[in-house]
């Protein structure tokens, strides 16, 4: 809402980051793409398909329960800046001061990440940072030690928090909210899926509970999306309109997704994933490409999460209709 959140809500961080020398600037404008929404479900999807029991007592539900989290994050982030709706710094509307010695393609490249639209309270990408490697670090429990993984997940997320200052598109309030919604949500999440970690129940030991379900936290992100869409749509808020429209269907097509899944499939053969990369990375950007269509940009969404979650039921009903047939 409108007035809760100042516009005026700088602590003087901008004149600090104006002094930075250009390199270093441009540095984090390659740190933070390590939470831009595509690297992230790509980076989980990877972890969905891939991870073996090396990693997680129950993999597959490991990495749905992490996709799962992160989408609520991004659920509460489309309510965050539709509510509140307050405007980023000034010089994330432009005109961007590229350096000289940059060359042209990444001159482009530059200009891209030092611009934004939209609002700027909370930190999507500070938000969506703090709650993906969270929620690896927690989720893949057999990996390393608990402190390295938490160790590195809090460095990651504070880098790429970092760099939204350090870019000029946020404000330190922004990330710093945005982190601490990834943290609150990634929690929340892991509690709905029956994590016994985060329920304080020591019945399965001190790593991940091996039934985590997902259908919750999926389901909670679509509500607090159709939360986001409904402010968006009051207020006028076009963008918004859409960002909470994708966090709907992919909530929906999550929790439609897991329905086809057991819990305790393999690892998704290389064969049957690089296809299934492709058809899902065509619906994905055929989503946002459709943006201004909002009926096809949901249902290519819904189409796409389905695809990921449901994938590693699909190599053993292909061995099954192989069967049938010879």
């Amino acid at each position: 809402m409108t007035g809760l959140v100042s516009a005026e809500r700088g602590i003087g961080e901008i004149v600090l980051v104006d002094a930075l020398p250009e390199f270093v600037v441009v540095v984090f404008a390659a740190v933070t793409h390590l939470a831009d929404p595509w690297f992230l479900f790509g980076l989980l999807a990877v972890g969905y398909w891939f991870a073996s029991d090396r990693f997680a007592a129950a993999p597959r539900r490991a990495g749905a329960t992490a996709i799962a989290a992160v989408t609520c994050a991004y659920a509460a982030t489309a309510l965050g800046k539709a509510w509140f709706a307050v405007a980023r710094p000034p010089g994330a509307v432009g005109p961007a001061d590229v350096p000289t010695w940059l060359p042209g393609l990444l001159s482009a490249w530059y200009e891209a990440q030092v611009l934004s639209d939209g609002f700027g309270f909370p930190s999507g990408h500070a938000t969506g940072g703090a709650a993906a490697y969270l929620a690896l670090a927690l989720a893949y429990d057999r990996a390393w030690t608990a402190r390295k993984r938490l160790f590195a997940a809090a460095a990651v997320a504070v880098a790429v928090a970092a760099s939204r200052v350090v870019l000029e598109v946020h404000y330190l309030v922004d990330v710093l909210a945005g982190l601490a919604v990834g943290v609150g949500v990634v929690l929340a999440a892991l509690w709905l899926a029956g994590d016994s970690r985060v329920r304080r129940d020591d019945a399965a030991g001190r790593g991940a509970s091996p039934a985590l379900d997902p259908t919750v936290p999926f389901l909670l992100a679509a509500v607090v999306s159709l939360g986001a869409l409904t402010v968006a749509v009051a207020d006028g808020h076009t963008g918004e309109v859409v960002e909470a429209g994708i966090g709907i269907a992919t909530g929906v097509g999550g929790a439609i997704g897991w329905r086809f899944v057991d819990g305790d499939e393999p690892a998704v053969p290389v064969r049957i994933a690089i296809p299934a990369l492709a058809v899902t990375g065509g619906l994905w950007v055929g989503a946002y490409a459709l943006a201004g269509t909002l009926g096809v940009t949901l249902a290519a969404t819904t189409a796409a999460v389905v695809a990921v979650v449901a994938l590693p039921a699909l190599p053993e009903r292909i061995d099954r209709l192989s069967a049938s047939r010879s």
